[in-house]
């Protein structure tokens, strides 16, 4: 391949996954969850201090969620939140096994 091409590369759906993250489908639907907050806010036009008022979730958080800091907020947590927003949430989950030497091991220094 030379320097001005591109390699395609197809991943699976979830960024968190294809770069080995053992929290992957955690990860991703936090950030989809997120991503519908975020939306509503933009949609409804709401600033940070309006979102603030109508939920009572502090405006801080709402600026961690709108950067995507969501390591601090569980998945129960944000769909709270969009609870707050008049969203009603309906999940759906699936359960696969993984692939063999794919789990996490950890090893401890003696």
């Amino acid at each position: 391949m030379s320097e001005n091409e591109l390699e395609l590369v197809r991943g699976s759906g979830n960024v968190y996954r294809d770069f080995g993250r053992p929290d992957a489908g955690l990860a991703q639907a936090r950030a989809v969850t997120a991503a519908k907050i975020i939306r509503i806010l933009d949609e409804r036009g709401l600033s940070l201090r309006d979102a603030e008022s109508l939920t009572g979730v502090a405006h801080s958080e709402f600026s961690r969620i709108r950067n995507t800091q969501l390591r601090r907020f569980t998945l129960d947590r944000l769909i709270g939140i969009l609870g707050k927003l008049d969203q009603d949430v309906e999940m759906s989950v699936t359960f696969n096994s993984r692939k063999r030497g794919s789990a996490v091991s950890r090893t401890r220094a003696a």
